[in-house]
């Protein structure tokens, strides 16, 4: 009776084992499908992308040349530091060697060319709601900025979470939704402002309270709460908070960095202010419309200043 009750316990296990690896396992060709192999790449859009995505904020620490991607950034985090990774076209530390399917996997699915998966300090819950046509644009632009030398350092995150295997669990608890379907309610400028804030610019991965895994609280997108990195505290971006901000005010915040109230952005703010500046005035326009659309959500209390 206990050999058999062992036994019963060992395929238990086992069964246990294989549902675990099966539900973890990183798929390196999950998006490579929805690459369209007759694109034209449209630079200029790309450089568009290329800006709004925050590549330079946390790709390069130069403060004078946006172009040199070299990583290396430390993020902080309740989970430890994740040092950013050099996204040049260098073919030996950068992305010069990946083709056009695996940057779009990456991009879409957080899984490496080597079927890794990546952290989600890399907002790919955010492009991946990008369209194929734009990420291959955006990875063209990349690739015509100069290659950089080095490696960044190893990730300092402490066990369990520098086991890249349990982000498999985590991706299926909140790597949801695909690319942006426009409401057929809306018009073109909304749809372009909701593409942009909610895609590429990523805006809801700082502005949004999470929860203990990290996840984004979709019930209050938006409504602010503590800083991902662990210090301070990002403000409500729908009308709760700005309901006293016109959509022209937005704009100009995004093309500035100056409040209504003639006050300047702060903080990492001061470094997102640096690439929506260089958008087109069209493109701020239409993210401040859908930002002033977006509805009164209530967020976290933030604590009372000591």
């Amino acid at each position: 009776m206990a050999r058999k009750l062992t036994v019963s316990i060992l395929v238990l296990g086992i069964i246990v084992a294989a549902a675990l690896w099966f539900l973890t396992k990183s798929r390196s060709n999950e998006h490579m499908e929805s690459t369209p192999p007759d694109h034209k790449v449209d630079l200029a859009n790309g450089k568009t992308m290329f800006d709004i995505g925050g590549c330079v904020s946390c790709h390069t620490d130069s403060k004078e040349d946006r172009t040199r991607l070299g990583g290396g950034v430390a993020l902080a985090s309740p989970f430890g530091t994740f040092y950013t990774p050099n996204i040049s076209p260098d073919p030996d530390d950068g992305i010069g060697r990946w083709t056009p399917a695996q940057f779009v996997t990456a991009m879409r699915g957080g899984i490496s060319p080597e079927g890794e998966h990546l952290y989600p300090s890399f907002p790919y819950t955010s492009y991946r709601r990008m369209t194929a046509g734009d990420l291959l644009d955006m990875f063209a632009y990349i690739k015509t900025l100069p290659p950089v030398k080095g490696k960044a350092r190893d990730h300092d995150l402490p066990f369990p979470f520098n086991i890249r295997a349990v982000l498999g669990g985590w991706k299926l608890l909140f790597l949801n939704g695909g690319q942006y379907t426009p409401a057929a309610s809306r018009d073109a400028q909304w749809n372009r402002g909701a593409y942009l804030v909610n895609g590429p610019g990523h805006c809801a991965e700082c502005h949004s309270p999470r929860n203990a895994l990290g996840g984004i609280l979709d019930r209050q997108r938006f409504a602010g709460g503590p800083s991902p990195e662990g210090q301070g505290w990002v403000p409500n971006i729908t009308q709760q908070g700005l309901a006293s901000w016109s959509a022209g005010d937005i704009a100009e915040f995004l093309k500035s960095g100056m409040t209504p109230e003639f006050d300047s952005a702060g903080g990492s703010m001061t470094a997102v202010i640096r690439n929506t500046a260089q958008l087109s005035d069209a493109d701020r326009t239409a993210m401040a419309a859908y930002i002033k659309s977006l509805p009164a959500v209530a967020g976290p209390l933030r604590p009372a200043k000591k």
